[in-house]
This record gives structure tokens, sequence and C-alpha cells, in this order.
């Protein structure tokens, strides 16, 4: 009987700490919220200014047109002969591509949230070798143009600058017979000739433009030869799609880097052909989701450069809220050591309002980083829940004494919970170290304790 007393005093702590969990799961509920309402105010930034960009070409597209006669069989089922017309296109990639350009990093406030743009300065040159376009019975060609493909076109700032061959050409809006793969622009070029065998000649393409986007850009290297060089003043960049650079700086200024790669290392070429219906400038998220599991955010091979921001607040505290749970049950450990050690008698509803005052830390730390940066929002969470409970357990455990040994516990599962969330490599090391240092330090203190004896006292 006086066994089952003991038992009774665990299981009523038990559940107090199941039941402190409605509160942990809505805090992170809240905090999931959160990141859905910045990912729409994402959305706004991208429909009124440009989303994430990805370059695709230049390509030089000729259209055809094939017209034979075919027997067939009229609707009187006498024989008869039909003018049957198909039309298609050639394209060609270029033989060699060199891209560069600085994308310079700034900010769309939406409400609270902050959303990354960029306006990338670029300069690209193309090398296109002779075409020659194929003799076929019936078939006229068109007159050839550039096309350059991208998924957002609004966010070209200005007007482009497109020098072939040293003349200048004018670029239009659309893809021409390449609209059902990708967005983006084009340029007319001279017509070949009326010789069905013409040969399109060798050119050199220089293009001069600036665009705008939101949190990433992607750059499809469609040539044989790619040589990619990109730079930013931004300091914490994020390097994904199929190829990460050959050569990468950065430090507090900015970052730099450049990629070489070459046809037999990727598949875009192949993927141009393609036709699955999926649109070669569509594009995921840059970054979260697909993109960290390391998942192609594009339709086609391509480097891709994110402008991300290294101190997610809402990551954090999603990942401060984990541990939610350790914090109250090393509370009520530490709670049930002194009630049965020290035969202090502590009520389960005191029990509870310090498991609230646990939890409403978190919610506390999500509130006050979406204003200040996440290290001061933790220190005056932390501060404040640290000194409200010891305030409130000088009177539960009858001495100041007491109260300042648990507030100085709680300092120090604060402090090693913010070494979790900033060391994230080694987060995994840290909290099994610091389970088996607490399931050692409870096993030494009750090392000598008769617990039949402290059932038998139990009132």
């Amino acid at each position: 009987m006086k066994s089952l007393k003991l038992l009774l005093r665990f299981l009523t702590v038990g559940g107090l700490v199941l039941l402190l969990l409605i509160p942990l799961l809505m805090i992170r509920g809240t905090v999931h919220d959160r990141e859905r309402y910045r990912a729409q105010a994402e959305e706004r930034v991208s429909q009124s200014m440009a989303g994430p960009q990805q370059l695709v070409g230049p390509l030089r597209v000729v259209p055809w047109t094939d017209t034979r006669t075919v027997a067939a069989t009229g609707a009187d089922g006498r024989p008869e002969t039909r003018v049957e017309t198909t039309e298609g296109y050639l394209y060609q990639t270029p033989e060699t591509m060199d891209v560069s350009g600085g994308m310079a990093p700034d900010t769309r406030r939406i409400g609270l949230y902050d959303v990354r743009v960029f306006q990338w300065s670029a300069q690209l040159h193309a090398g296109f070798p002779e075409l020659a376009l194929t003799e076929t019975e019936g078939r006229k060609y068109g007159q050839p143009y550039l096309v350059v493909g991208i998924v957002d076109v609004r966010g070209l700032v200005g007007t482009p600058k497109l020098t072939i061959d040293g003349a200048d050409l004018a670029l239009q809006s659309g893809t021409g017979a390449m609209s059902a793969r990708m967005a983006g622009v084009h340029a007319m070029l001279p017509a070949p000739g009326a010789d069905a065998a013409a040969t399109l000649p060798a050119s050199q393409l220089q293009l001069d433009f600036a665009l705008a986007g939101t949190q990433s850009l992607g750059i499809a290297p469609v040539a044989d030869s790619n040589r990619i060089r990109l730079h930013s003043e931004w300091p914490h960049p994020l390097f994904g799609g199929r190829f990460l650079p050959n050569d990468r700086t950065i430090d507090s200024k900015g970052f730099s880097a450049s990629w070489e790669i070459s046809s037999l290392a990727s598949d875009a070429q192949a993927q141009l052909g393609r036709h699955d219906g999926e649109k070669l400038t569509s594009r995921q998220k840059a970054y979260g989701g697909a993109a960290m599991e390391g998942a192609s955010v594009t339709a086609i091979d391509s480097i891709d450069v994110s402008l991300v921001d290294p101190v997610d607040v809402y990551t954090q505290a999603d990942r401060a809220s984990k541990y939610g749970i350790l914090f109250v049950v090393l509370t009520f450990v530490g709670f049930a050591l002194f009630e049965l050690i020290k035969r202090l008698p502590i009520h389960p509803l005191q029990y509870l309002l310090v498991g609230l005052a646990l939890a409403i830390f978190f919610l506390l730390l999500l509130s006050l980083s979406e204003h200040i940066e996440f290290w001061k929002a933790y220190l005056a969470s932390a501060g404040a829940c640290i000194g409200l409970q010891a305030v409130y357990l000088s009177g539960v455990l009858k001495s100041w004494r007491r109260a300042a040994g648990f507030a100085a516990m709680l300092t120090a599962l604060y402090g090693v919970l913010y070494g979790l969330l900033v060391s994230e490599n080694n987060a995994l090391l840290m909290g099994s170290l610091l389970l088996f240092g607490i399931l050692a330090a409870i096993m030494w203190v009750t090392r000598k304790v008769d617990w039949y004896e402290l059932g038998s006292s139990l009132r």
C-alpha cells in the first residue's frame, strides 16, 4: 500500500507531463503557422516583382514547314490526294558560353517578414558554330531567331543590349515555337536564304542585361563548354542545383564563385529535346523544402545560388520547442526529488503552473524574435521565465536558497539549449551528452535512497 502511494505520485507527475504536451504542441503549431505566413509574404513579393529566376539559353531556333501530298479516301469512298502541312523547328546550342555578373542583394518587407531579393547585372557571351540545314523534300525553312529562356521576364530591368557579330538586335517578348518549353524573349536573325539546303553561319553573341528576382538564381549550362562566374556582397550564399562551384570564396564582404562545366558532365542539352510537358524555366522553392533535401529545383540541369538568411528565427524556434518536453521532465524530476528527499509536499497544481511557465518561454521566444535579433529574444525570454519561476518557487519550496538553486539549474538548461541551437552540426552529440550527464547526476544523488522508506513517509 505504501509503495502504491509512491507509484501514484509518479503517475500523477507523468500525467502532468503528458498534459503539458498540449500547450507545447500548440506552440509548435504556431511556429509552423508563422512559417506559412512568411511563405505567403514571399509569394506576394514574387507576384508583384519577380520570383526565383532561371536562365536557359541562348539558343538559335530555325522554324520549318513540311508540305507533302498523300493518298487518301474521300467521304464518298473515292480515292483522292491531300496536301498535309507539318510545322516544327530545329534548335542549336552554343559551342561556348561565358556568363558573369554580380547579384546585388536587397530586402522587401511584407508586414513582419523580410523577403530577400536581388538584381543580377549579367554579361553573357556565346559562340555558335555553323549550322547546316538539312535538305528535305517539301521542307521550307523560315526566318531563324535567337531564344533566351527566363522564368519571369518581369524581372528584366531596363532594356537588354543584344549584339550579334557586331550588329545590334532588338529583343521581343516570347520564345516563338519554343513557348511550350520555356518562357523568355527572342530576337529575329537574318534569314539563311531561299535554298532549302542553306547554312546558318557561325556567330558570336554578346548580351548585357539586368535581371531582378527573389531569393535564388539558376543558370543552365546548355553550351558544349560553359564558364559561369558570380559574385555578390551577400555573405551567406547557398549553392545548389546539379553542380557545386569549382572555386568559391566566402567572407564577411560577400562571395565569389565560378563553375567550369562541360556538356559531357551535364544532361542539359538532352533535356532541351525532351517533350515531357514541363517547362524548362519552371522552378520549385529555392531553399527549404526540396532544395534543402537535395532534390532538383528545376526541370533542367542548372547551377543554383540562393541568398539565404543564416539565422532563420522560425527554424530555430521550432528546433528549440522540440526540447520543451525535456525541460518539463527535468524540472519535474527535480521537484520530485525535493518532495521525496526533503519531505517537502508539492501540490500537482504547482507542478502544472511551473510547467506552463516553462512552455510559455517558447512562445515568448517566437514572438520576440520576429522583432529583435534571435539571441536578444532568447536572452529576454529566458531571463523573464527564470525570474518568474525563481519568485514563485521561493514560496513553493519555502526557501529563497532552494529557489535560487532551481533558477541556477534552469539557467544552465537554457544555456545548453542555446548551444544546441547555434551548433547545428554538433547538436546530436551535445544533446546525447546532456542526457547522459543528467541521468548520471540523478542516479548519483539517489544512489542511497531507500524508496520503500520514502513511500511509507508519503501522506
